[in-house]
């Protein structure tokens, strides 16, 4: 039961593929007759139907030998009737076992064809006229299981064995024979690999279409992630100001709501930016940045800046994880003091973000997937950890991971939380020379 079991399987694929076939022929025709309305390109054909259906047909060559045999035209009609069932049943073996690539180089087709060779032979040599004719059909085969480097021997091989017993049963036909049998090889070999290789493309084509999208569908969560959870988190810090200085001092308050208003401009034209994917960020703006909304929330700013200018792919990515781990500073730690800290060593740029505060994390920031300290950690006394776990870090850790570079984050030696990001430089960033931009220290507001 078991192996009737196979069969039917067998039999439910070379269907479905069948009816996958027909299904690609009738889209292939209706975008043709679109194409020829429109003057667009045409589409590609899908070619022949990938299973061994496509060659049965062939096997209409052998109707001469049949009638022979059934008009009892043949000696031994029961020697030539089981040849000929031999010769057919192999043939539709090896046909459809030619489709797929491991049955295909299998040593059982192998032998499946090698006796058919014999059949062949004994059967051209035994009966000759039209019954020489299964020799083309050998070598359709041949073409349809072997493709490769050894295809030019194997079709050389049977030109000169179906020349040779041709010869020798019907003079100067065989140079028919010789001619079709050959021909038949190559052409189906030819064909068939094309086909395949067009399959090929074409699904390589579908995934890759289909990566692009989910990639598209990361890098535009990501962005609006980093974009929104840095601009609410700046609006709520500087609410928050303008409220407690309303009371005492308007015109710092009107300076906070300022700030606030040009914050939100800000954010819609970086939201528009990131959905159409040219958003190019800059890491002298969000140093201004954090500057402001450290200063706003009482956290006192210190940004050290050394080393050789970067380049703006790397200055955008060290852009975003400064605007994360201010984010989550503002958010999270409860600190008074944030040292920003940018600097080269030998080929990797390095930014670090340290504060001295607690780094709690909330219910709420972890159902948000908000990176926080503990989050990334997994607890307050654990080591720096790579591969951080919240929506934030985790998204910069995907961004400086495909660049090359590594994200960090854990507590830090002397208290508090920091976030380390290092990158690949080129050589030629670096120079003899140092830059150094001044510590700016801004003291607390309130």
């Amino acid at each position: 039961m078991t192996w009737m079991r196979e069969v039917s399987c067998q039999v439910g694929r070379w269907r479905a593929a069948r009816a996958q076939w027909k299904a690609d022929m009738e889209a292939f025709k209706a975008a043709q007759k679109e194409a020829r309305r429109s003057g667009k390109e045409m589409p590609e054909h899908p070619g022949p139907p990938p299973t061994g259906f496509s060659l049965l047909p062939w096997l209409l060559m052998g109707m001469g030998a049949f009638s022979n045999l059934f008009q009892g035209e043949t000696a031994n009609p029961w020697v030539g009737g089981l040849g000929l069932l031999t010769f057919n049943s192999l043939y539709i073996y090896v046909t459809f076992r030619s489709f797929v690539k491991e049955a295909r180089e299998a040593v059982s087709t192998r032998v499946a064809l090698a006796v058919m060779g014999l059949v062949t032979c004994g059967l051209a040599i035994g009966y000759g006229g039209s019954w020489l004719y299964f020799f083309p059909l050998l070598g359709l085969a041949a073409g349809a299981a072997v493709r490769g480097p050894r295809l030019g021997q194997v079709g050389l091989g049977l030109t000169a064995l179906a020349a040779t017993v041709s010869v020798f049963r019907a003079g100067w036909d065989a140079i028919n024979i010789a001619y079709g049998t050959f021909l038949s090889t190559m052409v189906t070999a030819a064909i068939l690999s094309l086909s395949e290789a067009v399959r090929e493309l074409r699904a390589a084509r579908e995934e890759l279409a289909r990566r692009a999208v989910e990639e598209e569908r990361l890098r535009f969560s990501r962005d609006l992630h980093d974009l929104l959870g840095h601009t609410m988190s700046v609006i709520v810090v500087k609410s928050e100001a303008a409220r407690r200085l309303a009371a005492r001092d308007m015109d710092a308050a009107l300076a906070q709501i300022t700030d606030i208003e040009s914050v939100g401009r800000q954010a819609l034209t970086e939201i528009r930016e990131a959905v159409t994917g040219y958003r190019e960020g800059s890491l002298a703006t969000e140093l201004d940045r954090a500057r402001s909304a450290l200063s706003a929330a009482g956290i006192e700013p210190v940004v050290t800046r050394s080393g050789a200018p970067l380049t703006p792919q790397t200055e955008v990515l060290l852009g975003w994880v400064v605007r994360e781990a201010v984010t989550n500073v503002l958010r999270h730690s409860g600190a008074t003091r944030c040292e920003i800290t940018i600097g080269g060593v030998l080929d990797r740029a390095k930014l670090t973000v340290t504060d001295n505060g607690i780094g709690a994390a909330t219910d709420a920031d972890t159902a948000t997937g908000t990176s926080t300290g503990t989050e990334a950690i997994g607890s307050p006394t654990a080591g720096a950890a790579e591969g951080i776990g919240g929506t934030g870090l985790k998204g910069l850790t995907e961004r400086l991971r495909a660049a090359g570079g590594s994200l960090t984050a854990g507590p830090a030696p002397r208290g508090g939380f920091t976030v380390t990001a290092e990158l690949p430089v080129e050589p030629a960033d670096f120079t003899s020379f140092v830059v150094t931009e001044a510590v700016t220290t801004v003291p607390r507001a309130l």
